[in-house]
């Protein structure tokens, strides 16, 4: 089944296509400077897609701009692709159909030469128009964090610097600093804006020492009024560059300039670095992100299907991927693009069983292993009764009413089936188990008392 045909003006690009190709197209740019892409890889679009194969076309304008590129970046465009999307299994670059044939020379002359990532000037902003404030989706988790980033983006003067913004991967990190830049240079155009991951900080200060060029290096970071740096754990244990880090650090504050320094843990967990860095980056206000919890996935999962149109995906499977997917916002996000993808390629209707198909080794690697024991004893915990009670006879409601509850929980948040949980349950048929589940569903939907007892079971099991 082929979607489109290589050298076709108009040809439509289905949206999961479209939007694994943004997130490609922002990782190469990101890795490979904005020259390099800018000069290369911009002008590649997507061709024809066979569902059959998995092979995907990239169309570039010339023959030879399609030779370079499949000769300098081949096997990375396949690897992203399989990544990202994998029902794309292989990548063909090629030129447009009706595309010019200039020479090489011509293109070489029209086109700016490539450079590694290292030749790119570091002070030059390099944001993804999708990470803004706008898009960035709020929650308990993420409140304190995203709060502190807009503050200090858009106010005229802040009560502490630098921000210090850590969490796992996956969670929004990068996002909030790219939010950040974009947000400083629309309140202040023409204001001195410097982004970099602490592994480039690193290579543009060893370079300058080889060519002795450390003055210009200082320069271009110092006079930054806003200076976003990510990663910062990457400069742990080298101690030249945390000498060079510090001083950078403290010129910036010091003139009243903007920092916002993004790591994987707290200062206080920092191996490797610095007490004195360490100490200056708790001077301001250190911002965890936390992992997203099910109300929090529930809302990312309704934005983002909103810039998927075309797409249905009921209720049930949007909780079903809450509930299932808890790892990270990233890999959420790349489950949504396979499901859609998925979908589209094949013509079946999404539902939790589809799904589970597609999603087998995701759900597999997310799931944690909540047991029933664990189950009860958080319930009878809550409810405040003896957890003997989940398999004793007793009917009285104060009793009841919190066994169906580990029941559902059971059945919502375990592989068990309904004998199973039947069993555990002091030996209950499996239609108890039917019956209380049913029972509890009904219940959740009137009583907003019920319902946020179990939501907040839930995340206390799942966290």
């Amino acid at each position: 089944m082929c979607l489109s045909d290589a050298g076709t003006e108009a040809a439509h690009v289905p949206a999961p296509l479209e939007a694994a190709w943004e997130t490609i197209r922002a990782g190469l740019r990101r890795d490979c400077g904005a020259r390099t892409f800018d000069g290369w890889l911009k002008p590649a679009e997507l061709g024809g897609f066979d569902g059959e194969s998995g092979e995907l076309e990239i169309v570039m304008p010339s023959q030879f701009m399609a030779d370079w590129v499949q000769s300098h970046f081949g096997e990375r465009l396949a690897l992203a692709w399989r990544t990202v999307l994998p029902i794309v299994r292989g990548v063909k670059i090629m030129a447009a159909l009706d595309g010019p044939k200039p020479s090489p020379l011509l293109v070489l002359e029209e086109i700016p030469a490539a450079r590694t990532p290292q030749e790119r000037d570091p002070s030059a902003p390099n944001f993804d128009q999708r990470y803004r404030f706008e898009t960035f989706v709020v929650g308990k988790a993420n409140e304190v964090a995203c709060t502190a980033a807009r503050t200090l983006a858009t106010a005229d003067s802040v009560a502490f610097n630098p921000l210090f913004i850590h969490g796992g991967t996956g969670r929004g990190k990068t996002h909030l600093l790219h939010a950040i830049g974009q947000s400083f240079l629309e309140r202040r155009p023409g204001a001195r804006v410097v982004s970099m991951s602490a592994e480039k900080f690193m290579v543009e200060f060893i370079r300058a020492l080889r060519e002795n060029d450390t003055i210009g290096f200082k320069g271009r970071l110092r006079s930054a009024d806003l200076l976003l740096i990510d990663d910062v754990q990457f400069i742990a244990g080298k101690d030249s560059t945390q000498e060079e880090f510090f001083h950078t650090m403290n010129e910036i504050i010091t003139a009243g300039r903007r920092l916002v320094i993004t790591s994987d843990r707290a200062p206080q967990d920092l191996d490797g670095i610095a007490p004195r860095i360490l100490s200056r980056l708790s001077w301001g206000l250190v911002a965890d992100i936390n992992p997203a919890d099910y109300e929090l996935r529930l809302n990312i999962i309704d934005a983002k299907l909103a810039a998927l149109p075309g797409v249905e995906m009921p209720r049930a499977v949007v909780e079903f991927l809450a509930r299932r997917i808890s790892s990270s916002i990233r890999e959420l996000e790349g489950a949504l693009n396979r499901i859609a993808a998925y979908a589209m390629m094949t013509g079946r209707a999404i539902d939790v069983a589809f799904v589970e198909e597609v999603l087998a080794n995701v759900l597999r690697a997310n799931q944690r292993r909540i047991s029933i024991d664990e189950i009860q004893t958080q319930v009878a915990e809550h409810y405040r009764i003896r957890k003997a009670e989940m398999t004793s006879a007793r009917r009285a409601r104060e009793v009841a009413r919190p066994r169906q509850v580990a029941m559902y929980l059971s059945k919502q948040l375990t592989p068990k089936s309904l004998p199973d949980i039947g069993r555990r349950f002091g030996g209950r048929d499996h239609t108890t188990v039917i019956h209380a589940v049913k029972q509890i569903e009904r219940l959740r939907a009137a009583d907003s008392e019920l319902d946020a007892d179990i939501r907040l079971l839930t995340r206390q099991l799942e966290g």
